[in-house]
């Protein structure tokens, strides 16, 4: 797996919206928060078009990241906002400059799209905090700050509370996944996870019960879930019922999709659409350790 090289003071960073269209100001604060971080930051041109729910057209949302990543001064490109959208841009874009000298990605949601094209190419990546998610009324989110800190180096490490439905054991792997829709959408194509030796992270937003037992069959049927090395649960926040109720939560779900198999689960990760949203290197290799106890998660 290939590292893009950590952060320092002083270096250029980019915000670019391949994907929903954003507020003006939250980006702009957004920049902001990453100059006083002391970044020199660059905001794409199109950053601020709409064209529908997108932040511009497919191209000019291409064209803002695919100039920073050919920017051999850019060292990082965060993204403004998630939503919808990724997947078009990827379809224009072109990566030859960015294989030779590799930069961090920042994002989660939709931006799980290129998180998945990263990890089809062994090279690490970040997911974490977009730029509304940097501070909550005036004061800079832990999120933020933890992202900050991982990407000039910090060596990531997390202790959590049990889980009545954790699966206890150890694993070791490689960090992979993100939002479990945008999963589920690309199995069959040439962004599909490659299981083996993985530790799937999951999380979603605004899902019924119905279809997140779906995807969750998806992996299933499809050797997903028998291959990975470990899960890690995020949030699945705003998951609701139809008229007539599913029956099961989605821990539950979650917990039967794995129930056949040996490896341990850690449900509760704080990570996805609420706060505190913690940083993860996706493509890091991480040591799942689960125990009735606690739950420990160490980069090794």
């Amino acid at each position: 797996m290939k590292f893009p090289p950590y952060l320092m003071p002083g270096d250029k960073v980019a915000i670019v919206s391949p994907s929903g269209k954003i507020n003006r100001e939250i980006a702009e604060r957004g920049a902001e928060i990453l100059r006083q971080q002391g970044f020199i930051v660059r905001i794409g041109p199109h950053t601020f078009e709409e064209e529908g729910v997108f932040a511009g057209s497919d191209l000019v949302r291409a064209a803002d990241m695919q100039q920073a990543l050919d920017d051999k001064s850019v060292k990082a490109i965060f993204f403004s906002r998630g939503g919808y959208g990724s997947i078009r841009t990827h379809q224009h874009l072109n990566w030859s400059s960015f294989f030779k000298k590799p930069k961090w990605l920042i994002g989660f949601s939709d931006i799980t799209v290129f998180h998945a094209f990263l990890s089809k190419h062994q090279i690490a990546s970040m997911h974490g905090v977009m730029t509304a998610w940097f501070e909550k009324d005036g004061m800079l989110t832990e999120s933020f700050t933890e992202m900050v800190e991982l990407l000039k180096g910090k060596i990531p490490q997390y202790t959590l509370q049990p889980n009545a439905l954790n699966k206890i054991g150890v694993a070791s792997g490689i960090l992979a996944g993100g939002n479990l829709s945008i999963i589920q959408s690309l199995r069959g194509t040439p962004l599909d996870i490659s299981p083996k030796g993985k530790i799937l992270f999951i999380e979603d937003i605004d899902e019924y019960h119905y279809h997140l037992d779906r995807m969750m069959l998806n992996l299933k049927t499809g050797g997903i879930l028998a291959k990975i090395s470990g899960l890690i649960v995020g949030y699945f926040t705003a998951i609701t019922d139809r008229e007539t109720p599913f029956g099961k939560t989605s821990a539950e779900i979650i917990s039967e999709a794995v129930s056949a198999y040996h490896y341990p689960v850690c449900f509760g990760f704080p990570a996805g659409h609420e706060l505190p949203n913690s940083p993860l290197i996706l493509g890091s290799r991480i040591l799942l350790d689960v125990s009735n106890k606690e739950v420990k998660i160490n980069r090794v």
